[in-house]
C-alpha cells in the first residue's frame, strides 16, 4: 500500500508519508523549509536546510540527529531519498526558522493528525459506539 500523499498548505505542496506501524505522519523537511522561508525553487530550500541542519548539529540538537530519510517522489519524477520528520520533530525544527508562516503552518500541521485519529481507532477494532462511550466517560 502506497502511503505517500501530497498535502497542500496555502497553495504549496508538502510531500508526506503515513507510517502504518508507527501510526504517524512524516513530512518532507525541504518542502516545509521552502514554505516557511518563501524559497521560490527547491534548490534554495535545500540549501537553507543544509545550512540549518549543519548549525543545529553543531549545537547538539537531537531533533536533527533523529530525523529519518524516506524515498519520496521528486520534481523530476524519480524516487529520491529525502529528509523527513514526524510532527513532533517538525514542530521543533519550525522553531529554528524565523517566519511569519510558522504559526499558521503549526495549526495546519495539527489537522492531518486529527483526521487520521478516527481512522486509526476504527482499524484497531473500536466501534463508533465504543468511541462515543469513551468520550462520554472522559
Amino acid at each position: 500500500m502506497n502511503n505517500a500523499k501530497l498535502k497542500i498548505f496555502q497553495e504549496q505542496s508538502v510531500r508526506t508519508h503515513w507510517d502504518d506501524k508507527q501510526e504517524k505522519w512524516f513530512f518532507s523537511i525541504v518542502d516545509v523549509i521552502g514554505i516557511l522561508t518563501g524559497q521560490i525553487n527547491h534548490q534554495g530550500a535545500r540549501n537553507y536546510w543544509k545550512v540549518l541542519k549543519k548549525r543545529l548539529l553543531k549545537e547538539g540538537n537531537e531533533t536533527v540527529t533523529n530525523c529519518n530519510r524516506l524515498k519520496m517522489l521528486a520534481a523530476d519524477g524519480k524516487m529520491r531519498m529525502t529528509d523527513v520528520a514526524d510532527t513532533e520533530q517538525l514542530l521543533r525544527l519550525i522553531q529554528s526558522v524565523p517566519s511569519p508562516k510558522a504559526e499558521p503552518f503549526k495549526r495546519w500541521l495539527a489537522k492531518p493528525q486529527q483526521q487520521k485519529l478516527p481512522e486509526i481507532k476504527m482499524l484497531r477494532g473500536f466501534s463508533k459506539t465504543k468511541m462515543l462511550q469513551n468520550k462520554v466517560e472522559a
